[in-house]
């Protein structure tokens, strides 16, 4: 049996970071996780070939020479998608459709032979491998439960080009124990935090290290700590390998706010060589965090939580959505501005509420009636997919301005500083910064530092001084990478800013 696994083109995005990609070498941020795991569950006699569009062509050659052609995708790739299906049907090979699209967008797409939704950890997916050998595909496989991940297995990174990307994504675990009604996390990995074994995650670490790859990994969890006391242990364990290792890799991961009351957790964090923390701030507006049941954030102080973390070593990264009904349409501009600024987020993802279905919001907004469109999948994306409570103009524009601000080389010069007051880099693990962090500061001085324009200039050099001449001299190159986010940053917002 011939199979491809194809991950289609994204668009450009804000998790994209493709403006990013180019200071630091390399064609793509992430590998396909979700292909990965994918081809690792395939029978071992199974020929199979991995094709990231994102970093290299499909040839009709390839496309001839499988017996099934799987695509894995989500929402932002269905242009890519269309593409790729069409040439496949062309061409007279089978398409399998998986992934996170075929649960909100699988009608669009009448041509695919047969579709996936589910883990492939589930006895589905084994069902379905048995019917492409047999050549008696049905046309849909649905999961009926969550599986437990015993079954999972180590990717294989020899299957892909690893050194075209800048970071790498490694599943941890599955599930989140909020219901946050904006998120269909629940509806997708369910309510239970589920673990892979740990030997598995170990073995995907030790396999990475043999290869030589070196630099930042993203745990895709929905929650890394919805499961404390296992995490605890999980986290334990992998300081003792980072240690033994020298620091290999720098890591990023999913948190909750509650993470900020937990000094113990935090100090594991950042003994396991985390840098970076993702965390769902949303909002700080109270009636909004409760109407979309985010009741974790309402009764604290976020910016002191965040405040808490900075000074553990660790940077908060955040997501923050507008266009709740309970938003005020005279000042959420200026309130979400004022945060992010005061609270120091310099890696700040704000976006336009999406109804997504299997959400609690969704299914508001559908009994009243108030539904437009699926989701778009676009997280910059100005319109909602429903009638907002505000009137549509002022969202929208609402919504360029705090990108326009936080964006701009002063504002972000002012959220950097107020990161800096109270982030101690001290805490970390030392570790050397290679080649590829040297040539990234050399582009960011001569593309942001010199040809940036006046502004961008004076605030880049500006913010490398600030902290030359501090106590944190060991945050420059937190710094410089910021700078090159914002570059990122700032392309994003001039192309919303034409929507």
């Amino acid at each position: 049996m011939r199979v491809i696994l194809v991950y289609p083109r994204f668009k450009k995005t804000y998790w994209g970071y493709q403006d990013v990609l180019f200071y630091v070498g390399k064609q793509a941020a992430f590998p396909p996780p979700g292909v990965q795991a994918l081809e690792a569950m395939l029978p071992n006699d199974w020929e199979r070939k991995i094709f990231d569009l994102n970093i290299e062509e499909l040839i009709d050659k390839d496309i001839r020479w499988a017996d099934y052609v799987w695509i894995s995708a989500m929402s932002t790739q269905r242009d890519s998608i269309k593409e790729v299906i069409a040439r496949c049907k062309k061409l007279g090979r089978p398409v399998i459709l998986g992934g996170p699209i075929v649960k909100t967008r699988g009608a669009e797409f009448p041509e695919v032979d047969c579709f996936y939704e589910g883990e492939a950890e589930a006895k589905e997916f084994v069902e379905l491998l048995s019917d492409m050998e047999k050549r008696e595909l049905k046309r849909f496989y649905r999961a009926e439960k969550f599986p437990d991940l015993n079954g999972s297995k180590a990717c294989n990174w020899n299957c892909i080009n690893i050194h075209a990307y800048s970071s790498v994504i490694i599943p941890v675990t599955k599930g989140c124990p909020y219901g946050c009604g904006f998120c269909d996390v629940a509806d997708i990995s369910g309510q239970v935090p589920r673990m892979r074994p740990e030997c598995i995650v170990f073995e995907d670490l030790n396999r990475l290290f043999d290869i030589g790859f070196r630099g930042a990994i993203l745990l895709a969890d929905d929650n890394v700590v919805g499961d404390k006391s296992r995490s605890k242990q999980f986290l334990s364990r992998l300081a003792g390998w980072q240690k033994a290792h020298g620091y290999p890799f720098e890591f990023t991961g999913e948190f909750p706010i509650t993470i900020a009351d937990d000094p113990e957790i935090m100090d594991i964090l950042v003994a396991a060589g985390f840098r970076k923390v993702f965390l769902g701030l949303e909002t700080p507006n109270k009636a909004s965090l409760l109407e979309c049941n985010k009741r974790q954030n309402v009764k604290r102080n976020m910016e002191a939580c965040v405040e808490r973390i900075r000074f553990h070593g660790l940077i908060p990264m955040s997501g923050f959505i507008v266009g709740f009904d309970n938003d005020n349409p005279e000042t959420f501009a200026d309130e979400m501005v004022q945060f992010i600024q005061n609270a120091g987020i310099v890696i700040a993802m704000v976006g336009v509420l999406q109804a997504v279905p299997g959400t609690a919001i969704y299914e508001k907004l559908q009994k009243e009636g108030r539904l437009r469109d699926l989701p778009s999948g676009n997280n910059t994306d100005c319109y909602p997919n429903f009638v907002p409570r505000m009137p549509l103009e002022k969202l929208v524009q609402g919504y360029k301005n705090i990108l326009q601000r936080i964006y701009s080389p002063k504002g972000y010069y002012i959220t950097i500083c107020s990161f800096l007051r109270t982030y101690d880099p001290s805490l970390r693990p030392n570790k050397r910064l290679g080649w590829t962090n040297f040539k990234a500061f050399m582009r960011a001085n001569l593309w942001i530092g010199l040809l940036g324009g006046p502004k961008t200039s004076y605030y880049y050099w500006k913010s490398l001084l600030k902290v030359v001449f501090s106590k944190k001299r060991q945050a420059f190159a937190d710094i410089v990478a910021f700078q090159i986010y914002g570059a990122h940053f700032r392309g994003i917002a001039k192309s919303v800013e034409k929507a």
